[in-house]
């Protein structure tokens, strides 16, 4: 299982990020994304009716704190991954956590991280030492630990689907 935790959500200002923190982690195969810092329930149910749309099972919560989720996570013998343009390469080490059977928890950062998530990860990995977005690490974070095969995820009880077209835009509605 792969969840991803976003921390410090702040309403009327992070809206778009945590929404596309969601849209890809759903669409680069995690199974649940939890939202940490201000409850916004149009998120959540913005979420969920791309999952009734889109099809799957993927799951969108809620926890104002997110250390509790963390530790939380931890006890349960989850894998801590927190992406930082300070940590190691995502390359050199996503080999080695895609290959054991832990569950994942990868921690996406908001405002400032404090010190606390980087001791409490297992890793802190970074995609480039550069500043950047946090939807960008998370979706080359997510591919390398998918293997790529992310890019083939289909699902039988959605709603709509692309046609992949050239010309244009082709959706089926079913």
């Amino acid at each position: 299982m792969i969840t991803v935790l976003r921390l410090d959500h702040r309403l009327g200002r992070d809206t778009r990020i945590t929404t596309h923190v969601c849209l890809t982690s759903r669409a680069f195969g995690a199974d649940k994304v939890i939202l940490s810092g201000e409850r916004d329930k149009h998120i959540i149910e913005s979420v969920e009716s791309v999952v009734d749309n889109w099809g799957g099972d993927f799951q969108v919560e809620y926890s104002k704190n997110y250390m509790s989720v963390i530790r939380e996570h931890k006890r349960n013998g989850f894998e801590i991954i927190h992406l930082t343009m300070y940590g190691k390469h995502v390359e050199d080490v996503v080999p080695r956590i895609r290959d054991n059977s832990r569950d994942k928890l990868i921690i996406v950062g908001g405002s400032r991280v404090p010190t606390e998530v980087y001791e409490e990860a297992d890793w802190n990995l970074s995609v480039t030492n550069q500043p950047h977005s946090e939807v960008a690490a998370l979706a080359i974070c997510l591919h390398y630990m998918m293997d790529a095969k992310e890019l083939d995820i289909t699902y039988d009880d959605c709603k709509m689907r692309v046609i992949p077209n050239n010309e244009f835009k082709e959706v089926i509605k079913k």
